[in-house]
């Protein structure tokens, strides 16, 4: 069991590595939205290609 000083130094070693290993948002509002509604819109176009290809596929196997 650490006693004393040892205990203070470990609880400020965890609370420094905690703090490091938290990611902040340094994006405003804005900034923010916007990075999010230009990944949804990534997202949707790789969604629509998928489908084509998936029809497209599946038109090649029934004929």
């Amino acid at each position: 069991m650490t006693r004393g000083n040892q205990r203070d130094t470990d609880r400020a070693k965890a609370q420094k590595k905690a703090a490091a290993a938290k990611t902040k948002n340094t994006m405003s509002g804005t900034q923010y939205q916007k990075s999010k509604e230009d990944a949804a819109a990534i997202m949707r176009e790789k969604q629509r290609r998928a489908d084509e290809k998936k029809a497209a596929e599946a038109a090649g196997k029934k004929k």
